[in-house]
């Protein structure tokens, strides 16, 4: 006896067919590329030189704290303190020079037995060329040494597929009001990788994805 296959389920069937070729095609998590496909003929290094303004004293503060363990406070190195930045950055210590961008992001104290924090932040740069474009800093930073390096782990705009490190010397530091200025200097270089996915911030319903876990007493002002 013959089977028969209803003409409707035999179209659902080459719909889905279709639709999987089609999600394989231009929805792979993954895949390489040349460097030839994004002009990266050649890596291009680049070095930057500027000053971090970290200013926590008076009405308007560049870094502000936003969280704490319950031992900060009888730490010696203030562990578990976290900091919120949006410092300036400009060509000369004095913080009246030109500004070439903004360092976002935030820092944390992660030593229990010296002064030593984790570095996570974006310098955003405005000047020039560079305006729109950022790179991502993430490292530790032994704030007592005379030289702390740090890895730089992407970029966006000119900076895209950036790699390389950023090399922080204190230029000054007010111990009375914690205000410091850092002298900076980034090396960096280019490589290409490609990747394809969809993020999910989930804020609302019964499970959701990212959770307020801290906020700046200047938030509801």
């Amino acid at each position: 006896m013959a089977i028969t296959f209803p003409k409707f389920a035999f179209t659902i069937f080459t719909i889905l067919l279709f639709s999987s070729l089609v999600a394989g095609k231009y929805h792979r998590f993954s895949r390489t590329l040349s460097p030839e496909a994004f002009r990266l003929k050649k890596e291009k290094l680049s070095h930057l030189h500027f000053y971090f303004h970290d200013i926590v004293s008076g009405q308007n503060p560049t870094a502000v704290r936003v969280a704490e363990a319950a031992i900060t406070n009888k730490s010696f190195t203030g562990f578990g303190a976290v900091v919120m930045i949006d410092d300036p950055l400009t060509v000369k210590p004095q913080l009246s020079s030109k500004q070439v961008g903004r360092a976002q992001g935030i820092y944390a104290s992660a030593a229990l037995n010296e002064l030593g924090f984790l570095m996570v932040l974006n310098f955003a740069f405005t000047e020039g060329k560079y305006n729109g474009s950022t790179l991502s800093v993430l490292g530790r930073n032994t704030v007592f040494s005379t030289v702390r390096e740090m890895p730089i782990v992407g970029g966006s705009g000119l900076f895209r597929f950036a790699s390389g490190y950023a090399q922080a010397k204190t230029h000054t530091i007010d111990f009375k009001t914690g205000d410091a200025v850092v002298e900076n200097l980034l090396a960096q270089a280019r490589e290409a990788s490609y990747a394809y996915f969809c993020f999910h911030d989930s804020v609302s319903a019964q499970n959701p994805t990212p959770i307020r876990v801290a906020k700046a007493s200047m938030i509801n002002m």
